[in-house]
């Protein structure tokens, strides 16, 4: 039977997928080695000194990729001031806290899954509702939730896909999905292949009215935290989708609507390998410039310390304050006078708004830059 866009999706098979990707040599060799460049990503990143930092780097940049693919813009500079402290809260505009929302429910799903060792219905949804500032759950059965094309795109309007809905229909669906995440020994494939199966999953459920796009990105971060592939979720998989849109949204029609699976998954293991070759490259940047600054501070500067230094580089834009409770200065005169010093050594740049000095790790936002 012909696939009907315009009518609910309660079809959608369950997992696992009838094909077995697993017998195909080309997703074989793609998948070792998109295995590879994750093992070498995440050796990396035990190479910082903090690696929790990359929460308020790369993360960040992940966040706010993952939000412009939902058409919620803000930039880097509203992000790093955000994120620093160096701007009022009443001055932090509705997109920017969106995209700080994604790096809070990627921090606390992160937590979540650590304590609990796996991906489970909690996670899921604390995970949207952190996104969405909300209280909602599963969509109702009788919502009318269809996708449609945005006003800006050829055809606007026009219905592109209906998602599953009814008593029971999509929590059937979500509780099969947790449980192919979560069952290696009823599901046994390689945990890379299972999560590229599962995001297609996720996104043709739909379980919520809202939000499931970042959702659905986030939930795949932490499910490779969870397998011990990568120990912060800190892959930069937005990008390469945001790159790459319209082939994205293709290759999940295609499974749709074709059930045509390996394109799909081709897809999606090459955003893992491209991802993870630029997080490296990313990652041993930040590194690499972290130890040149340090050299440099301890040659022009008698107080700098490796302690300093790693504040430096935890976020882009730093206040007074994260230096001075390092060193142990209340100070405002102090903390103005070492300050100085940072500049004058070209280690930091300083900016204002209104009374509030804040200053500026141009070398780290350089490299995120790319």
């Amino acid at each position: 039977m012909a696939y009907d866009r315009t009518q609910p999706f309660n079809n959608l098979p369950l997992l696992p997928p009838s094909k077995n990707m697993e017998e195909d040599i080309e997703v074989m060799k793609k998948l070792v080695k998109a295995s590879r460049a994750l093992a070498t990503t995440n050796s990396s990143i035990n190479r910082l000194p903090n690696p929790t930092m990359l929460i308020n780097t790369i993360a960040l940049q992940e966040a706010q990729t993952s939000t412009a693919i939902e058409n919620i813009f803000t930039t880097e500079d509203e992000l790093y001031k955000a994120v620093s402290e160096t701007v009022r809260e009443e001055n932090i505009t509705p997109a920017t806290k969106e995209v700080l929302r994604y790096r809070e429910a990627l921090w606390d799903g992160y937590n979540i899954v650590k304590a609990k060792e796996q991906i489970d219905m909690e996670c899921v949804i604390s995970t949207f509702r952190q996104i969405k500032n909300s209280t909602a759950g599963i969509r109702p059965p009788q919502t009318l939730t269809i996708i449609r094309r945005g006003q800006s795109e050829f055809r606007s309007g026009e219905v592109i896909y209906t998602p599953p809905r009814g008593a029971g229909i999509i929590e059937t669906k979500i509780d099969n999905l947790i449980e192919y995440l979560n069952d290696d020994k009823k599901y046994d494939a390689d945990p890379l292949l299972k999560m590229c199966i599962a995001h297609y999953q996720f996104e043709a459920i739909y379980p919520f009215s809202d939000g499931n796009e970042r959702t659905g990105r986030i939930l795949n971060l932490l499910y490779l935290v969870n397998k011990g592939l990568l120990d912060q979720p800190v892959l930069y998989l937005s990008k390469y989708i945001m790159l790459n849109k319209d082939d994205y949204y293709h290759h999940l029609s295609g499974v749709t609507q074709r059930g045509s699976w390996k394109p799909w998954v081709m897809y999606m293991l090459d955003a893992v390998e491209k991802t993870a070759e630029l997080t490296n490259q990313l990652i041993i940047s930040i590194i690499n410039q972290m130890e040149a600054t340090l050299s440099h501070g301890k040659l022009n500067i008698k107080w700098y310390s490796k302690e300093v230094n790693e504040a430096i580089y935890s976020q882009p834009y730093i206040k007074p304050k994260l230096i001075g409770e390092i060193l142990d200065i209340t100070s405002r005169t102090t903390l103005t006078k070492y300050f100085s010093q940072l500049v004058d050594a070209r280690i930091l740049s300083s900016g204002k708004i209104g009374r509030d000095v804040y200053y500026i790790n141009d070398d780290l936002i350089q490299i995120l830059k790319g």
